[in-house]
């Protein structure tokens, strides 16, 4: 049975995701993930703006590392835990396939970045029970 913490959080970019591009924060003009977030003035005098799509991105990094720890786990809920991140990558990809407001690099990036946490939790998981168990051979 899947717990709480069995939710991929790779779902709160895609969420968030959609409630910029669709305008659910409000009307957008113009393309919102350039939009200005931040803007620092450097020590070489030089200006970084975060945009909202690059501080999108660092929020998904940030899950994923999270999304890697919790791969480490061992237990009964490892396996709805897989399947639920597949689930999340499979909206993902649909998502971009067939709505236009997805088709972004943005939305690009978060699509592979659900996919990177697919492919780590298996390989996390099928190197972790290798180590758990034991073969005995012959003694020559």
């Amino acid at each position: 049975m899947p717990t709480l913490l069995s939710i991929p959080l790779t779902i709160v970019p895609l969420i968030l995701y959609n409630f910029v591009a669709f305008g659910w924060f409000g009307p957008l003009q113009g393309d919102p993930w350039y939009m200005p977030v931040l803007t620092i003035e450097m020590v070489s005098s030089a200006r970084f703006t975060l945009v909202m799509g690059d501080l999108m991105l660092s929020v998904a990094l940030v899950l994923l590392f999270v999304e890697i720890l919790k791969a480490t786990r061992t237990g009964a809920a490892v396996l709805s835990d897989h399947i639920l991140s597949m689930l999340v990558f499979v909206a993902y990809l649909i998502e971009f396939l067939t709505i236009r407001q997805a088709a972004t690099s943005t939305f690009f990036l978060l699509l592979v970045i659900a996919a990177i946490d697919v492919i780590a939790g298996f390989t996390i998981t099928i190197t972790g029970a290798r180590r758990d168990v034991s073969f005995t051979g012959r003694d020559e």
